[in-house]
């Protein structure tokens, strides 16, 4: 990786005798060629979803109501779509490079993500290279910096600062968990709210909340299981979906996004009370509660979709990284049962990266008025 411009450098350093120097990675063009109808695609499927008059349809008492019965039903359990989040992440950031290198041409410019961790998690490490590596094929140039697990939660607050000043930087994300002696809360806030490409901004959220209004960012997991969806087919109008876990970063996001959808939804948490069943009655099950193999076979109902969040870290002295992924969902059980179903690893996480791509092309177009 290239080093950052002297000027930036010498900034941040000059914040602290102690922080370690940022590290950029000038990005490779994605050399495949861009397919427009592809893109089109994209566009059209809107993750805010469509904003539909709240009117409500009144029966007549004596209308007998008829259930139809849903194609899912049917569905026996046999040959289950693997919903291949490597491959619809190759389509997004083909069209992510198309952009920028359009961008590029016209202007010159191309965006800049600036990643910054705290502590050695060996899982935040490997997440980290993922998103370099991920900048690197669509022309983001990237900086990142790593910082002790005892650094000062001001060194960390200081060096965002700075990054909110900087106009070759369009995007910050703060990588997540923080050690616990700093306040996720206060970091996170401090980001400026047009860098906020991981969408936590208190600003962000709430927007993403009321109905009419739209955030400048949304979450990239949250993003990431609606995206999943529309590409397969999936429809989410009127249908049940079951979110397990309602953390800020996925479960209370998606739940938002899947209102604005029009779905029906479920929120699953550690206090509810027969989650399995609840669970059973949903057409569509997103996870996302870190639990390894929480969601067994008879969580899950005949024909439904789901969608494994999930991805905590399992000791596995064989694997590369020292360690290995693991779902929430019990992967041989569920596909008994399920018409649709995303792997871990190779499903929610490669798609996520791809948004947070795409939340930082966002950012540079919206901050350079590029159109």
């Amino acid at each position: 990786m290239r080093f950052l411009s002297t000027t930036l450098r010498r900034r941040l350093v000059s914040l602290s005798p102690q922080l370690p120097s940022l590290t950029s990675a000038v990005g490779l063009l994605c050399p495949r060629k861009y397919e427009t109808e592809r893109a089109g695609r994209r566009r059209s499927a809107s993750i805010l979803g469509p904003d539909l008059p709240e009117v409500w349809k009144h029966l007549e008492s004596s209308s007998p109501v008829i259930h139809s019965p849903s194609s899912n039903h049917d569905h026996n359990g046999s040959n289950p779509t693997i919903i291949d989040g490597k491959i619809i992440a190759e389509d997004i950031r083909l069209e992510i490079a198309s952009e920028i290198r359009h961008m590029k041409d016209l202007t010159g410019k191309v965006p800049g993500l600036a990643m910054l961790l705290v502590g050695k998690r060996r899982d935040s490490e490997s997440y980290l290279r993922h998103k370099v590596k991920a900048c690197e094929e669509v022309g983001i140039t990237s900086f990142s910096a790593e910082l002790p697990e005892d650094c000062p939660q001001d060194d960390l607050l200081n060096i965002v600062s700075s990054i909110n000043e900087d106009p070759s930087i369009h995007g910050i994300l703060v990588q997540l968990p923080l050690p616990k002696h700093m306040d996720e809360e206060r970091v996170l806030s401090a980001i400026s709210l047009e860098k906020d490409v991981d969408g936590f901004h208190p600003l962000n959220v709430g927007n993403l909340a009321i109905r009419g209004r739209e955030p400048l960012f949304v979450p990239c997991a949250a993003k990431a299981c609606i995206e999943l969806l529309l590409r397969s087919g999936v429809e989410l109008m009127g249908k049940h979906v079951a979110v397990i876990g309602r953390s800020r970063v996925v479960g209370l996001p998606t739940s938002l996004l899947l209102q604005r959808h029009h779905a029906t939804v479920s929120m699953i948490h550690a206090h509810s009370e027969n989650p399995a069943s609840i669970t059973r009655e949903a057409d569509v099950v997103i996870s996302a509660a870190g639990v390894p193999n929480l969601v067994r076979r008879n969580w899950l109902k005949r024909g439904s979709v789901v969608i494994d969040v999930g991805t905590t870290p399992i000791e596995d002295p064989e694997s590369e990284d020292g360690y290995h992924l693991a779902g929430d969902v019990c992967y041989e059980e569920a596909l008994q049962v399920v018409s649709a179903i995303t792997p871990v690893p190779g499903g929610v996480g490669p798609v996520t990266i791809s948004m947070l791509l795409s939340n930082t092309l966002d950012a540079a177009k919206r901050a350079r008025g590029f159109s």
